[in-house]
């Protein structure tokens, strides 16, 4: 049997109660294992309760008691000893049960969490007599999940004031107050528009014969003129616009994917203006050279941390490995560090240079944690002091932010704070985590098991300015005030600014591990990166892993407000780690290679079909743990040249180049 891991440890360690390999134990004479009920449909927060039974050969039920239970995908349900499974999301779910070396399956169609709160959103012009508006409704769960996929009724109570069509597109009849309600199961909202004579006579529309490129946003700005000349406030105004592949929002931000030339029209009622703008490509590629690489063969490599003259690579395995990158084409280790773990996911120097920290998972003796690191001397880092007190279950990933950590605990989904400014004395001093009633740990049975969050799962933390992102996986963005002065918090008492949550069920259907992944606030954006795996699968095996996963843009100038305005998609891979710098963004697109964006200026809609992407690197290589497939983890500029660490094939030392085409491009990296 082989060790399900992968870098959702804290899950996929307790779900390798599936596959793990066991103690030696007497032989089974079990053929098949039967887990009843067979099949079952289930809700949101419900939980049932299995049996499973073995038999012989010759079909003969047998007295053998179940090794462990398991439900998968391990974010959408948990399986407890006793075979009682509770539901945290919707979706296909396998449960699981081992007796002696087989496995039986049940499997349980998890309806999505019903509708409980619907909003129609307050347009942002009026209503006219002869004017139209598009209405948007918003549905939610009662944990706030946002629901698309739902059948709309669209009603007017006021229909001789204001119609309302079955997609919400709503037009002006008379002048008056009108009532339009949205309803999805059984729920309903209701909005009250006045609805107003028109008062415009005439449209102005700038600016005019613009010329801009893809993925350039450019706004469109009306101005509208009453009988009298004077310039109205807050028209009912509709923007479109023509041409081979463009939008415009209701603010008049235009951006085109494709090049060519549009007319852009801004109506109210029967009043039109129009314009037009020419869009040239964007030419934002660039060649990618390979300057140098230090090689992994003999096991997979996970974080990379580059400061300095040294490159230091952590393993899913108990090494951390030192690089001498002096000489970027010829990259030497010079040390290698051993501790006790499974995997050393993440690693990172603090400010000052002097203390590190590297974070462990699945450790000999259950007391996992983080380790800092001495890093006095660059190319020796020593153990300087372990924290394992309340973390010893598991830390996926740390953020050092003067002379505190922020941890993700995998056993029980929260956010550990710690103080190291005595770094031989570490303490905790806060912890924090989403509210979830049906959160709870899970102690999987086996001594080598690790004990895990269940229904709630915190994948990684940014901090910059006072302010703390968390990519907190199936409840999306959180905010926390840790400084910054807006909600009276501080490191040692986080509060809460605000929250951004997806549905990941909707955005990955069923079976996938899905849920926010990495988090960089840069500029006015905080760019989120879904991780998305397969219910099952082994990190260990040399077999192709699918994985899917986007890069949504949120906008964060209104820090209570967080909105998506963008995204980034590779279809033949899934997205990790994110940095940004100088308009540049740099990541690991696992199966996707290595990835370069240009994010200058003002982003909206898709930034890949809209010709933003800069380079990709190819980091699969013949000699690598899977020959020939890329899997890239993460990537760091750094004094010019930009690393990428790639799971299967080491470290990658790159150098951006001239332009493939002609055209202005974002300033390299500094």
């Amino acid at each position: 049997m082989t060790l399900a891991l992968s870098v959702l440890v804290a899950l996929v360690l307790a779900g390798a109660q599936e596959e793990a390999p066991r103690k030696e134990e007497p032989k089974s004479a079990a053929e098949t294992v039967e887990v009843t009920p067979p099949s079952a449909e289930a809700e949101v927060g419900e939980k049932l309760s299995f049996r499973a039974v073995a038999r012989d050969a010759s079909g003969k039920a047998l007295d053998e008691p179940v090794a462990s239970w398991f439900a998968a995908p391990f974010d959408v349900a948990s399986a407890d000893n006793d075979g009682s499974v509770v539901f945290h999301d919707a979706g296909t779910v396998r449960v699981g049960a081992v007796i002696g070396d087989k496995t039986g399956y049940a499997e349980v169609r998890v309806k999505a969490a019903r509708v409980v709160k619907v909003e129609i959103a307050e347009p942002e012009s009026l209503l006219v007599v002869g004017g139209d508006l598009r209405l948007e409704a918003l549905a939610f769960t009662a944990r706030g999940v946002p629901r698309e996929r739902v059948d709309w009724s669209w009603t007017s109570e006021t229909p001789a004031i204001a119609s309302v069509d079955a997609s919400g597109f709503a037009v002006g009849r008379a002048p008056g107050r009108a009532v339009f309600r949205a309803a999805a199961e059984g729920a309903s909202g209701k909005l009250k528009l006045d609805v107003v004579p028109n008062p415009v006579v005439r449209i102005a529309i700038e600016p005019r014969g613009k010329t801009a490129r893809t993925g350039d946003v450019v706004r469109f700005l009306a101005v509208a003129i009453d009988a009298s000349g004077g310039t109205i406030a807050n028209p009912s105004l509709r923007f479109s616009v023509t041409g081979p592949g463009a939008g415009i929002d209701p603010d008049g931000g235009f951006v085109a994917e494709r090049p060519g030339a549009y007319t852009v029209v801004v109506s109210s009622g029967d009043r039109t203006a129009s314009t037009s703008i020419r869009i040239e490509p964007r030419n934002a590629e660039r060649e990618i050279e390979v300057v140098g690489r230090a090689a992994f063969t003999d096991l997979q490599a996970a974080e990379q941390w580059i400061f300095g003259d040294y490159a230091y690579l952590s393993s899913i395995d108990d090494e951390l490995r030192v690089y001498d990158i002096s000489v970027p084409a010829n990259p030497k280790q010079v040390h290698t560090l051993e501790v006790d773990a499974r995997i050393i996911n993440d690693v990172s120097v603090g400010p000052s240079g002097r203390v590190g920290v590297m974070t462990r998972e699945g450790a000999s003796n259950r007391k996992n944690g983080i380790v800092f690191l001495d890093t006095e001397d660059p190319s020796k880092p020593r153990v300087l002091s372990e924290f394992t007190e309340t973390v010893s279950g598991g830390v996926h990933s740390a953020f050092i932010d003067d002379h505190y950590v922020y941890l993700t605990d995998d056993a029980t989904g929260s956010m550990r704070i710690i103080d190291f400014l005595d770094p031989l004395g570490p303490r905790q001093v806060a912890r924090w985590e989403v509210p979830n009633p049906e959160a709870r740990t899970i102690e999987p049975t086996g001594e080598d098991r690790e004990p895990f969050s269940a229904g709630r799962y915190l994948h990684d933390v940014y901090v910059k300015d006072g302010l703390a992102y968390l990519a907190y996986w199936r409840d999306g963005l959180v905010i926390l005030d840790v400084g910054a002065g807006i909600a009276g918090g501080s490191p040692e008492k986080p509060e809460l600014v605000s929250q951004l949550r997806f549905n990941y069920h909707e955005l990955y259907g069923d079976e996938w591990l899905a849920g926010a992944h990495a988090v960089f606030r840069y500029k006015n954006y905080v760019y989120v990166g879904d991780e998305v795996f397969p219910a099952r699968f082994n990190l260990q095996s040399k077999d192709r892993i699918p994985v899917r996963g986007a890069v949504w843009v949120v906008d964060v100038s209104d820090i209570a407000k967080p909105r998506k305005v963008a995204e980034y998609t590779v279809a033949e891979g899934g997205a990790h780690n994110i940095w940004v710098e100088d308009d540049i963004l740099y990541m690991g697109y696992y199966s996707g290679g290595g990835r370069v964006l240009d994010v200058s200026g003002e982003l909206r809609g898709d930034l890949l079909r809209q010709g933003r992407e800069i380079a990709r690197l190819w980091t699969a290589t013949p000699d690598g743990f899977r020959p020939n497939l890329p899997f890239t983890w993460g990537a760091q500029p750094h004094k010019g040249l930009v690393y990428f660490i790639d799971l299967n094939s080491g470290l990658w030392i790159t150098r951006l180049g001239k332009p493939v085409f002609s055209g202005s491009l974002p300033a390299p990296p500094r």
